[in-house]
């Protein structure tokens, strides 16, 4: 399964851009200059995620994560991780790709 997500030029060079995906929603950005696409869900209690000085911060409760997907600040676990979607850059456009 392949589905676009958007074209690489869309893609901030700095902060992120919120997309719908599938009746969700997902931040797309660069991480080191590579596209990377996190679910727009708090692993706490499913809040949404702003990108705010160079990480993701819960709006709900204030837990806070690095762009690699590492949390640095609860109430979240610090072992919990964003969800990130299998990608793949093809012909200048972001695909999510399941099962290839």
């Amino acid at each position: 399964m392949k589905h676009q997500i958007c074209s690489v030029d869309d893609i901030p060079q700095e902060g992120s851009k919120l997309l719908p995906f599938f009746g969700r929603e997902v931040h797309v950005y660069r991480e080191k200059g590579a596209p990377r696409a996190a679910l727009n869900v708090c692993l706490h209690l499913g809040g949404p995620l702003d990108f705010k000085e160079g990480k993701f911060v819960c709006a709900w409760h204030g837990a806070e994560f690095a762009t690699s997907g590492g949390c640095v600040k609860g109430p979240a676990a610090k072992e919990s991780r964003l969800m990130f979607l299998p990608t793949r850059i093809e012909n200048g456009a972001l695909f999510y790709v399941w099962g290839e």
